[in-house]
């Protein structure tokens, strides 16, 4: 079975919710050359629900996948990551809805920032040093996790 997780949830307040069984994306970290830090991050298509804002590859959970392989493979459609080339290192709850809809970050790490390719839900895919991700105009609930995130980071890379 697959794809059946596709499809909205619509909570009390009108709020929506793309993934009838939730919804999970992945933060894709690599070391650059300067020692930094980069984010494999997606700026979605206009067409797309909060399009034209900056996230991560992710997308509907289907009834029979956990959230890590719900990243995943949304990572190996919308980027053309495979799930060969990462590591997976921490998975949060970075949303949960009054219906019970969640948004699940899981966190990988690849040796080098790898070679992507955009599917049509991408206007662009790009590798951003940690410390810029702010700057750039974010899907608000990636915004809203993204300093919950840096902590999380932080506490995966302990400064000596």
């Amino acid at each position: 079975m697959r794809g059946d997780g596709d499809g909205w949830v619509i909570d009390p307040d009108g709020s929506r919710y793309w993934g009838r069984h939730g919804a999970a994306g992945l933060l894709l970290r690599a070391p650059l050359a300067d020692g930094a830090t980069a984010i494999l991050l997606q700026h979605r298509a206009v067409w797309s629900h909060q399009g034209g804002t900056w996230g991560l590859p992710g997308g509907a959970r289907d009834s029979h996948e956990s959230a890590i392989d719900t990243a995943v493979r949304e990572a190996h459609e919308e980027a053309g990551v495979g799930g060969d080339d990462l590591h997976v290192v921490a998975a949060l709850v970075t949303h949960q809805a009054p219906s019970g809809w969640t948004y699940t970050t899981v966190i990988a790490e690849v040796d080098e920032p790898v070679r992507t390719v955009a599917n049509f839900e991408s206007a662009e895919l790009r590798w951003v040093p940690e410390n810029d991700v702010a700057q750039l105009p974010l899907h608000p609930a990636f915004g809203n996790a993204w300093p919950g995130l840096r902590d999380r980071i932080n506490a995966l890379d302990p400064q000596s």
